[in-house]
């Protein structure tokens, strides 16, 4: 009762200043955020009517317990009129986005999609993947759901249409045709086996069939390889029969018999107490593209509808846009997003639509009943190991430090992080080590260095971990309690995980900040998850080492040449497309890039082979 009492109290005190505030707002359509005592956005929201809408803030008895404890945080409110509600949604999402509130629904796991490319405004186009940004000119489809459909529908496309998917300065650079070639994935235009007016004929077949043409595209190879055979040519035949079989392959796993103009996202949830399962499948052009699930949690008395309509104003805001998205619940605001999204929204679609919005609702229960079974396993796991190292409730963020180096040269240090939710990979960091002040190989060092600079901005920036895992025995474990020592700081755990005598897995010790050494049964799932967090950290480090040696390989090296300046090193580097072939290429390769006459050409040659 007495708890009850001081909740009442504690929203009294907000909604007091909520109601001192209402005969200033102003009645437009607009946006609010709620501020804590620190000036932090607690939450977004949109409205119609401003004043209309931060009323309802004052109503105890109608809110959430959840928004009911977002009142009693409140401090101070601001406002940001719009000229429609069109406009106030799109503002919004990009303030939830930008500002992460507490009391707002998150898309957590931003993802970016790739796409199939076919590059525009060259001799001989290529066909690649591609993920980010579209900064080159071209024509794109997707997206694609995940890097395994991508790859496969681009292998079979590179059977069906034998289009290059090398780079510009390999190309270029080549004197005989490439394994690619060999296995019948790509034409050869670059050793001039194919003319070019019949390969951009067929860039043109492969936009076509990616834009829905596929029938009209296999007629014309069914006459090309009736007509060859005619004519006895039996092995060009052939040639095409392999492509018209490629192209089948792609039909059976990805063509859906729906309009080939069409452009649709299907998205479905599926709520269960706590937590929802979002399934969006893309549909481009009739090619099924794959499927994403999203998860939420911490959404027990919000509803689906409005899950959704916080979820889409947040997805649209980093993807793209299709023509027509079908949804699973009808969403209150539908005009006004269709006309801030500027796209068709369908809660009622027909026929095949229905089907496949029948599919991914199955898909998103399917996919929710397999995250609760791991949730349920993950939250025992996380249990288990804050009773191990001494925390009452479960470490809600976990640093993994781990460095990679070749005998002390280009020494990288790495950092994974991890939650309940797991690995958060916008979290990574590098950490490049300089050796001036280290001597090659401390490893010591190396992590000393890493973690005071990981820790000393942790504690200006007011973000530190609960727990922080070191892959290493007593030694690297003593040097992260000498870091935490002189920088002050008490609240971290510490967990030292040390291989066995013989290295193998399920054979490590486990150092306790307690100085306790632990060993766990070898079919503990609590060993599992350390392990997987010690081998992504392990797995991260050794990618950033070796990135940060490819580096000092193509740059270092030619800078180290006399005659090479930024000017020639760049003629190089964008001839060749990395030091690497640089150094693999001949003495008239060389000489054929702008600006390399034969005196350094033979510099450079020499440089890289000094025997001859």
């Amino acid at each position: 009762m007495a708890e009850k009492s001081q909740k009442i109290s504690s929203f009294l005190r907000g909604a007091s200043l909520i109601k001192k505030r209402l005969p200033s707002l102003p009645t437009q359509p607009g946006v609010y955020r709620m501020l804590d005592k620190n000036g932090n956005v607690l939450y977004v929201g949109k409205a119609k009517n401003l004043r209309k809408r931060i009323t309802n803030y004052t109503q105890f008895e109608r809110l959430s317990a959840r928004i009911q404890l977002m009142v009693s945080m409140t401090e101070d409110l601001i406002v940001i009129t719009t000229n429609s509600e069109a406009e106030a949604f799109l503002l919004e999402n990009d303030l939830i986005k930008n500002l992460k509130p507490h009391f707002n629904i998150l898309l957590r796991d931003d993802k970016t999609f790739p796409h199939i490319l076919i590059t525009e405004n060259e001799k001989w186009p290529q066909i690649l993947k591609h993920r980010g940004t579209k900064n080159i000119k071209g024509t794109y489809f997707g997206p694609f759901a995940s890097v395994q459909a991508v790859n496969q529908t681009l292998k079979i496309l590179q059977k069906a249409f034998l289009l290059r998917s090398c780079s510009d300065s390999v190309f270029e650079s080549r004197i005989r045709p490439c394994l690619l070639f060999q296995i019948k994935q790509c034409s050869a235009p670059c050793v001039g086996k194919i003319e070019n007016t019949e390969y951009l004929k067929m860039v043109h077949d492969a936009k076509s069939f990616m834009k829905g043409k596929s029938s009209e595209i296999q007629r014309n190879l069914g006459e090309k390889m009736a007509y060859l055979s005619k004519k006895q040519k039996y092995e060009e035949a052939a040639i095409i029969r392999d492509r018209i079989k490629a192209l089948n392959q792609v039909q059976t796993h990805t063509i859906i018999d729906i309009s080939s103009e069409t452009e649709i996202d299907i998205i479905a949830i599926y709520k269960e107490d706590d937590l929802a399962c979002i399934q969006v499948f893309f549909i481009r052009s009739g090619f099924n593209c794959g499927n994403y699930p999203y998860f939420n949690t911490g959404i027990k008395e919000i509803t689906e509808n409005e899950i959704l309509e916080t979820f889409i104003g947040q997805f649209y805001q980093s993807h793209d846009k299709p023509k027509e998205i079908i949804l699973s619940h009808k969403l209150k605001d539908e005009k006004e997003i269709e006309k801030a999204l500027n796209l068709k929204i369908n809660f009622n679609p027909k026929s095949i639509r229905k089907k496949l919005l029948e599919n991914a609702l199955l898909n998103a229960k399917e996919a929710l009943a397999r995250h609760k079974i791991e949730k349920t396993a993950d939250d025992k796991i996380n249990y288990e190991l804050a009773e191990i190292i001494g925390l009452k409730n479960p470490p809600k963020r976990i640093e993994v430090f781990d460095n990679s180096h070749i005998q002390g040269t280009n020494a990288v240090g790495a950092m994974i992080v991890a939650s309940p939710d797991g690995f958060k990979k916008s979290a990574y960091r590098r950490f490049n080590i300089s050796t001036k002040n280290i001597t090659p190989g401390d490893d010591y060092a190396m992590m000393r260095e890493v973690l005071t600079r990981r820790l000393s901005r942790g504690i200006k920036e007011n973000d530190l971990p609960d727990l922080i895992i070191v892959d290493g025995g007593k030694g690297q474990f003593k040097i992260a309690q000498e870091v935490m020592d002189n920088l002050k700081i008490s609240t971290i755990k510490i967990l030292g995980v040390a291989k066995g005598e013989n290295r193998n897995a399920g054979d490590e010790t486990l150092i306790l900040d307690s100085g306790k050494r632990l060993k766990l049964p070898l079919n503990s799932p609590l060993l599992f998850y350390i392990q997987r967090l010690r081998d992504e950290a392990h797995r991260f480090a050794i990618g950033s080492h070796r990135n940060r040696r490819e580096k000092a390989m193509f740059s270092n090296k030619l800078d180290n040449i006399i005659g090479i300046g930024a000017k020639r090193k760049k003629a190089l580097l964008e001839h060749f497309g990395s030091a690497r072939e640089v150094a693999q290429a001949s003495l008239s390769e060389l000489l054929t890039v702008e600006g390399i006459n034969e005196n350094i050409a033979k510099k450079v040659y020499t440089y890289f082979h000094p025997y001859g």
